[in-house]
């Protein structure tokens, strides 16, 4: 009788091997992927020389805001702010995620030294006195900031804001403001820096309600061709009472939100605090200060404004991609037959011809009204222009 067959150990051994790589290899990929969407995005240092190259070449090349271990050199608090944190109820049908992540500027990857300084500080505790150095993370892109669990300081002796209508033209107290962030020190500082100051600052006599602030926007008409347009002549151009909300884009002391408010008319305005507490100078006013840079987007949910205006700001000092981006974000946020308030953008003349009236018209407005003039506070070979215009979105689907 034949002896049964041998076993194969040959093949078995190679079936178990085989078997055993799989699962390997499987469970490296499983853990390479769950690693890659929980951990911090940090920039590789050819990420770095790739975003400098971008700026003067392909518009395609972009920061290379890859993962990296350099993640456990921020801070605890950091790493527990940007963590995933687990939805108490499980799954969320609005969110498609049991876990919800806190939102940072993909831009701070770029400034860790800055970042961990910002992130460190006592839980619970007060927060460090550093204004400047959040400021100077938000104009570089690292928006929005990372919450903080500290208080800020509030000042010692701080005195109730005058009530309307009387905080509209009015300053406020000295006291209403921590002033260690800025050269001046006080309000009265501040409204004579003009005269006294030397050198460039913002908005350097935005302060001072009583000279130029006072007269902003309240001229009759143009119609003589000048830049200067009269808030009551764009209002004119909708029917009454259809402009009710809207935004002021780098609004300074928020003058223009105060005479658009005498006029029944709500307007938001962005402001930054450059050498200047310029938020609270707005707030004390009584209207809303919004404190975000020109790089952020909108904060607004799309066709709900009925008027955006910007004065001064969107200018040639903006990367020129970057503003083509914002100006679109602005007619995003415009309702159907909202108004553009371009008031003085300023550029040489063959920046405007070249660069700034394509940029404009690809975006999509109808031109109500388009003055250019000379920009003579400078020197005229310069050859500087301004550009003041009334566009309107249109009423129907523009694609």
């Amino acid at each position: 009788m034949d002896s049964p067959p041998k076993p194969n150990f040959l093949s078995t051994n190679v079936c178990f091997f085989f078997v055993l790589f799989s699962t390997n290899l499987l469970t490296l990929f499983l853990s390479s992927t769950l690693y890659s969407s929980c951990s911090l995005p940090l920039p590789t240092s050819s990420s770095i020389h790739t975003a400098a190259a971008s700026n003067a070449t392909d518009a395609t090349s972009v920061p290379d805001l890859s993962l990296s271990a350099q993640a456990t050199s921020q801070s605890d608090e950091f790493l527990s702010f940007v963590s995933g944190h687990p939805l108490p109820l499980g799954f969320n049908t609005n969110f498609g995620s049991d876990t919800i992540y806190s939102p940072v500027g993909g831009a701070c990857s770029l400034f860790s030294d800055e970042l961990r300084r910002y992130m460190s500080y006592k839980v619970n505790g007060s927060c460090p006195d550093d204004e400047m150095l959040a400021q100077k993370l938000l104009l570089k892109g690292c928006e929005p900031l990372p919450r903080r669990r500290c208080r800020p300081a509030a000042p010692p002796q701080y005195a109730e804001p005058y009530p309307l209508p009387t905080s509209l033209w009015t300053i406020p107290p000295d006291s209403s403001v921590v002033w260690t962030a800025y050269t001046c020190k006080n309000y009265t500082c501040l409204i004579n820096r003009k005269r006294k100051q030397k050198g460039f600052d913002d908005c350097k006599d935005c302060f001072h309600l009583e000279g130029r602030e006072k007269s902003r926007w309240t001229s009759k008409k143009s119609d003589d061709g000048g830049l200067d347009f009269a808030i009551d002549e764009v209002l004119a151009t909708r029917k009454p009472g259809t402009i009710r909300i809207g935004l002021d884009i780098g609004g300074g002391v928020a003058t223009f939100a105060v005479r658009m408010m005498e006029r029944n008319i709500t307007i938001v305005t962005t402001s930054m605090n450059l050498n200047g507490p310029f938020n609270n100078f707005i707030a004390s006013r009584g209207v809303v200060p919004l404190y975000i840079s020109i790089s952020q987007r909108l904060p607004f949910f799309d066709n709900t404004l009925d008027i955006v205006h910007s004065m001064h700001v969107l200018s040639n000092w903006i990367p020129t991609r970057m503003l083509h981006f914002l100006m679109f974000d602005i007619y995003r946020v415009l309702r159907p037959g909202g108004l553009f308030w371009l008031d003085h953008l300023f550029c040489t003349g063959e920046q405007l011809k070249e660069v700034y009236v394509p940029l404009i018209e690809s975006t999509g407005f109808n031109k109500l009204k388009w003055v250019v003039g000379r920009k003579l506070d400078r020197a005229p070979e310069l050859r500087e222009m301004y550009l003041s215009a009334l566009l309107e979105k249109p009423l129907n689907n523009s694609w």
